[in-house]
């Protein structure tokens, strides 16, 4: 790597000077062809995040043809009309900038570190990448590769790779977060080239992206060289695909043993939770922190400390555009039959469900949430993320300065509630996940 880059990286990721918590101020825009444009300036340091947001993942895809949208993550940066194949990631790194990608199950978003006097190099590829891709079999073949490998790499041959892909599909008997997002193999391995094609056409058009840039602009010059690259732009001509949050209610426990090449049993609990931004979600999202978030939290001082039970515990809410998991996963201890780790997991909850949290436990908790959103707020790069997430899923980029109340108006009867409105047995699903050598 360049030195102008790892310098670059490391300024990126320094907070900005003055108070964190000071009110990020934007603008927004649309232009004809449907694209949502947010600018946001700050000129504390000469640099700027371009991030560009599609309303596309693993949720629209066909369920013969999983990956999709992780499949573009990377064809995308194969080369466009006017870039050769294999030259997009060096147009950056000649210009002391950075690059990278990821795909959801909900987007997949697009970004560009850059020096400031390389605004207009980076909306130009950005604007390339949108209207003249080469999606050919050259590319489609080699990137089929790519992805093939990397999910025997991060899922068939790690242990404990396969957790999210067994838990989703018996979570999901009808919503497409059935599928883990780097979708099956043998589809993408036997999908034409024009399906690939099809895919692009519907999904990666100016109406379904958000484009924020952030950092070291004049807003007036940033609006002029967003006009004039990405103005004549076409609409898409086909109607995006929008899956419905169809998943039926739960009414019994599902229970299962997923037998696999680790050392040591895991443990799964995986509730139903409601979409991320609806007001129960504040609630979930604050008791994951209350049994989990650091070594004083509940599950880890009872279960990991206290008993032993356990060498590892984490409650981790999922959250998503559509009602997603919120997932208890343990590893025991030497010893430890997975049974008497999944009671002490059970008997958490209903600590939960049956008594209010104490104020004191409350007001960390809130403490924590506020650390945790001025801390994702203080780069560039984060801020352009968070605003080009708010317009696309709320379609309100102000999130960025007022979800905080929405965490901060979570009272102690809102936390007991939630528990005992999504914490129950008829609403979850428990995987033992165990040692292929215990398969008997």
């Amino acid at each position: 790597m360049k030195k102008s880059v790892i310098v670059l990286l490391i300024l990126l990721y320094l907070p900005f000077t003055g108070s964190a918590q000071q009110k990020i101020e934007f603008e927004e825009f649309t232009l004809k062809n449907g694209l949502h444009v947010v600018l946001h300036q700050d000129n504390s340091l000469p640099l700027i995040a371009i991030n560009i947001m599609y309303h596309v993942g693993s949720k629209n895809e066909n369920p013969q043809r999983t990956g999709f949208a992780h499949f573009f993550e990377h064809l995308m940066f194969e080369g466009t009309k006017h870039i050769p194949r294999g030259e997009f990631d060096k147009y950056v790194e000649r210009a002391g900038g950075t690059l990278n990608a990821g795909t959801s199950f909900d987007y997949t978003t697009y970004y560009l570190l850059l020096p400031s006097n390389q605004l207009e190099l980076g909306l130009w590829l950005e604007s390339e990448r949108l209207l003249h891709p080469v999606i050919d079999s050259t590319g489609i073949a080699t990137q089929k590769s790519v992805v093939i490998e990397e999910k025997k790499q991060t899922i068939d041959n790690r242990p404990y790779g396969r957790i999210l892909y067994e838990t989703l599909k018996r979570a999901y008997t009808q919503h497409p977060y059935r599928w883990v997002i780097i979708g099956d193999e043998n589809h993408i391995r036997e999908a034409e080239d024009r399906e690939f094609e099809e895919f692009h056409k519907m999904f990666y058009v100016p109406q379904n992206a958000v484009l924020v840039i952030a950092g070291d602009i004049q807003k007036t010059d940033a609006r002029n060289l967003v006009e004039k690259y990405f103005a004549d732009i076409p609409a898409g001509a086909k109607e995006i695909y929008r899956p419905e949050a169809s998943e039926p209610a739960k009414t019994s426990e599902v229970r299962d043993i997923v037998y696999d090449n680790v050392q040591l049993p895991a443990i799964i609990q995986a509730y139903h939770i409601p979409s991320q931004g609806d007001d129960d979600y504040y609630a979930v999202e604050m008791l994951g922190n209350l049994l989990s978030q650091g070594q004083s939290s509940r599950m880890y001082k009872s279960m990991v400390d206290e008993q032993q039970l356990a060498i590892s515990v984490s409650a981790i809410p999922l959250g998503l555009e559509h009602p997603g998991l919120f997932i208890n996963l343990a590893i025991p201890n030497m010893g430890i039959e997975p049974e008497a780790l999944e009671e002490a997991l059970d008997k958490e909850i209903e600590k939960v469900r049956k008594e209010l949290i104490s104020e004191n436990e409350l007001q960390k908790i809130k403490n924590q949430f506020e650390n945790r959103i001025v801390n994702r707020n203080t780069t560039i790069a984060s801020r352009a993320l968070s605003l080009a997430n708010y317009h696309t899923f709320f379609r309100d980029a102000n999130l960025i300065n007022t979800e905080i109340e929405k965490y901060m108006a979570v009272t102690r009867e809102d936390i007991q509630r939630v528990a005992q409105k999504y914490f129950n047995k008829e609403n979850r699903v428990v995987l033992y996940y165990m040692p292929e050598s215990e398969n008997n």
